[in-house]
């Protein structure tokens, strides 16, 4: 909760989106503002949103949790905006027609919280049971979702299906089975993968199940224009599809790659030809090789000399090499940052004397001792010869 908030998620803009399609609220602090229409946006289960009249005039902010009309019976929703951006988000949501916005009834009582706790209890289970019931009509589909109403007086099945399916059948076992009424809506694998959430291999939670609101299309041409390879595994996301996330940069490297040479352009110089090997778009740099197929005597330059060098060609010049006027050829940087380090240093360990270090410089290194000498006797000691003092001298 922020400070000076009464009650609700937040009382500000910039407070804590806990829901995936909500909208910042920059009008959140103008005087009046929630006073401008009496439109209201109300979310429900994270993924489905709606725009009400609040025709009783009641004191909503954001995070209120409030039942509004539905087809039958009614919902419960939680406010996540209010003001004048609402006006902007359903021209956004293009309704054509004034029916498709209802009414705020009421903030939700307890008996309606004890209801909608109830309905959404039996969301899982029966999810697991329809794709049982669609498996025995051998329908080709697959329901990945279920909502109920807050009433609990109907449910919308989410379903993903590669072909045109008659569930005409399904509706009426379903209706027979639940007792409520059945709405179908189809999903995509994108819209399938944002409901149920994940972890992508950057690490981080799926954007399309946080924050993203609207799919955008993801062509190869994106990963074209970042160099990236075009391996399906890698670039392919959680629902199998193209990563939204191939999108997210490719504006600027097709900027950046404005400003490169052409890949079919020949650099002639007075001692070789240079054919383009690869180059770095973000940083500017382009490496040539003297064989157009292998990687034979590269050298890595400026995209910048590298149009030099064509405007030169076209003059009929060739430079005497790659190289700037005056500056020799770099010498290529390892790319391992251990490369001039002793993988050995680990091994050098320091001993500590017993005496302390008072008496660290004074020490002598001790003298390996000396082999014992090998004998024949299986190791065994020979006894010792007495001594006989009483030995007559000869």
């Amino acid at each position: 909760m922020c400070v000076g908030g009464d009650r609700g998620l937040c009382c500000r803009g910039c407070g804590k989106q806990d829901k995936q399609l909500n909208t910042y609220d920059w009008l959140a602090d103008v005087p009046g503002n929630s006073m401008s229409t009496d439109l209201v946006e109300v979310q429900f289960k994270n993924t489905r949103k709606g725009y009400y009249h609040n025709v009783n005039h009641l004191d909503l902010h954001k995070g209120d949790i409030v039942a509004v009309e539905a087809s039958p019976g009614h919902d419960i929703g939680v406010v996540t905006l209010t003001g004048k951006l609402v006006k902007l988000q359903v021209k956004k949501a293009n309704l054509k027609s004034a029916d498709d916005i209802r009414r705020i009834y009421r903030i939700a009582k307890p008996v309606d919280m004890d209801k909608y706790h109830e309905a959404k209890s039996r969301e899982h289970g029966t999810m697991i049971q329809s794709r049982q019931i669609a498996k025995d009509l051998g329908l080709q589909m697959k329901i990945g979702d279920v909502e109920y109403q807050g009433d609990g007086n109907k449910a919308i099945f989410y379903y993903i299906a590669d072909e045109r399916v008659d569930f005409r059948q399904l509706i009426k076992v379903l209706a027979e089975t639940f007792h409520v009424r059945i709405e179908m809506k189809q999903i995509g694998a994108r819209q399938e993968a944002g409901r149920i959430g994940g972890t992508g291999p950057c690490g981080r939670e799926l954007c399309c199940a946080t924050w993203m609101k609207n799919f955008i299309s993801v062509s190869t041409n994106a990963a074209r224009f970042q160099d990236i390879s075009l391996n399906p595994q890698k670039l392919a996301g959680m629902c199998a599809k193209l990563k939204c996330c191939l999108n997210y940069e490719v504006d600027n490297y097709v900027e950046a790659g404005r400003r490169m040479p052409s890949k079919e352009v020949v650099l002639q110089t007075k001692d070789s030809d240079y054919y383009l090997f690869k180059m770095d778009i973000l940083a500017g740099l382009v490496t040539y090789s003297t064989d157009k197929n292998l990687a034979v005597n590269l050298e890595t330059i400026t995209a910048e000399r590298a149009r030099q060098i064509i405007e030169m060609n076209k003059n009929g010049e060739k430079p005497l090499n790659l190289a700037e006027e005056g500056e020799g050829k770099r010498e290529a940087k390892p790319a391992d940052l251990l490369h001039d380090t002793d993988i050995s240093r680990f091994d050098k360990t320091k001993r500590k004397k017993k005496g302390g270090n008072a008496n660290k410089g004074n020490s002598k290194p001790k003298q390996p001792k000396a082999a014992p000498k090998a004998n024949n006797t299986g190791g065994k000691k020979k006894p010792a010869t007495p001594k006989n003092d009483n030995k007559p001298k000869e």
